[in-house]
């Protein structure tokens, strides 16, 4: 069977994140496997979108329809959004880390990783229920909420980074570095939150059947199942590849370790 676009999106998105899955590994095995590292998640991303790409290939090779497959890869196709916000809060997390190690606000931040994990929970869930005509208003319901809970996420994001940046004269000398690349990401990563707004509102079902009709209503074209391909293309490939890209440039490159041994890794007395 030939694949159709969404179907070749997915084949591409395998391609580009299988390099990135042994990279993330190997930065997993470098950091720590810790999710207050934010590495690990990094790579908890990147096999959603190889396994999720993997499962939309499948849906269109196989005969007869099988829809399983299909509401299995949009899902996660669809959460794959929290772990990229849980990795970039992972991250800004170790950027409060002291000299010598010690891993500072650790409640606060395990508040904001459950913030993240129920607005995935949400997510799926509601994904499951909204693909059934049986409980499609409940689920819509948790997809809408799951969705704006990452928006708060994202604005938490944002005020963290904020709030590091002034008190940047205490970030060790690496992570000053690690906190610029955050800071580049951040853009692409609002873009990619807002996409997932918009594609969440574009519709209030998420059934898929083998005459499935495209979405109605100004958000139409931001459907993820019948929507644009190339607003998903841009305002979601991409935005998320720009991401993981910075991300494992700054784990591969930064000696973000040597923040420990390093005598001048930071300038004033730790607050």
């Amino acid at each position: 069977m030939t694949l159709d676009t969404q179907g070749i999106l997915a084949a591409v998105t395998i391609a580009m994140y299988v390099p990135f899955l042994f990279i993330s590994i190997k930065l997993a095995a470098k950091y720590g496997t810790s999710r207050g590292a934010g590495w690990i998640l990094l790579l908890i991303f990147c096999i959603i979108r190889v396994l999720g790409g993997a499962l939309l290939v499948a849906a269109e090779e196989i005969t007869p329809v099988n829809t399983s497959l299909y509401i299995g890869g949009y899902a996660l196709e669809a959460s794959g959004l929290s772990p990229l916000l849980l990795c970039t809060l992972g991250l800004l997390h170790s950027i409060f880390q002291t000299p010598d190690g010690l891993s500072r606000y650790d409640k606060p931040f395990r508040l904001l990783h459950l913030l993240g994990m129920i607005a995935l929970l949400l997510t799926i869930i509601g994904i499951s229920d909204a693909s059934s005509s049986d409980s499609s208003s409940s689920g819509n319901t948790m997809r809408r909420v799951g969705v704006i809970l990452f928006c708060v996420l994202y604005i938490i994001l944002v005020g963290v980074s904020i709030y590091l940046w002034s008190q940047i004269r205490f970030v060790m000398r690496y992570r000053k570095q690690l906190l610029k690349a955050i800071s580049i990401a951040l853009p692409f990563l609002v873009i990619r939150t807002i996409y997932s707004v918009l594609s969440t509102f574009s519709s209030s079902t998420f059934t898929i059947t083998t005459t499935t009709q495209p979405a109605t209503g100004d958000l139409a074209k931001f459907n993820i199942i019948t929507g644009e391909w190339q607003i998903y293309l841009v305002m979601d490939m991409l935005m998320e590849y720009a991401i993981v890209i910075i991300y494992a440039v700054a784990g591969l490159v930064l000696p973000l370790n040597q923040d420990y041994k390093s005598p001048d890794s930071y300038q004033d007395e730790y607050p």
